[in-house]
């Protein structure tokens, strides 16, 4: 499906919160590209993993820096957009977002699998891998959800975009839960219906969880 993107998706929030609080994890290469990692102390003990692939706000941004850190758990995310995220990009003069947007997409679809595969080589088979998607980050994690794949179970937060013919909810094997707002641009109430009857059609295990009242949603951009 063409990306249902709004102006929303280039937007990060700013709190006074998050301004007192700082990253506690650290940045290292999986095949040559910056990926931002945490561990437990006693990450030695831990029996798993967590993928998390971020929204436009790359994996270096202080949000997304925090969501990871706030799993207490073994994550690692990796900077889909090779050093120029969308914060630093937006106000150049000329900036061209829909080029960067198509930039973005096409990095994310040509190393994702090979990252995955750097990370499980590295930290081993004998652990179980979850992966987590935000918008951008949300396609990305059904390209690791085929039968076979070393993840368990994901969770996605209105992804960006899906495929016409919705062929990754039809290979999906593993537990799904969807977090949705109930008035959703990215997402949408009809293209939402579509993927349950889809997970429903092939007998997928999933959850939906709608936020009642909730939007996410602006003009198209």
């Amino acid at each position: 499906m063409t990306p249902q993107l709004s102006q929303h998706c280039f937007t990060a929030v700013s709190s006074p919160t998050l301004v007192l609080q700082w990253a506690v994890g650290y940045q290292e290469k999986i095949i040559n590209i910056q990926t931002y990692a945490f561990e437990l102390t006693n990450a030695s003990k831990s029996n798993g993993a967590i993928l998390y692939f971020s929204d436009f706000f790359d994996p270096l941004f202080i949000n997304n820096q925090l969501i990871m850190d706030y799993y207490a758990h073994h994550v690692l995310d990796f900077d889909h957009f090779f050093g120029e995220p969308i914060h630093d990009c937006m106000d150049r003069p000329g900036f061209d977002r829909p080029a960067w947007i198509e930039r973005a997409f096409s990095n994310a679809n040509t190393h994702t699998c090979p990252w995955a595969d750097a990370v499980v080589k590295k930290y081993g088979s004998g652990i179980k891998y979850r992966a987590v998607g935000l918008c951008f980050g949300g396609p990305q994690v059904f390209k690791l959800a085929k039968e076979g794949s070393l993840i368990i179970c994901d969770a996605i937060a209105h992804p960006a975009t899906l495929s016409d013919d919705l062929m990754e909810i039809s290979e999906c094997g593993f537990p799904m839960l969807f977090s949705c707002a109930e008035t959703n641009h990215t997402f949408p109430k009809e293209t939402r219906r579509k993927v349950e009857n889809r997970l429903a059609e092939h007998k997928k295990t999933y959850h939906f969880h709608i936020f009642s009242g909730e939007s996410w949603i602006c003009d198209q951009m």
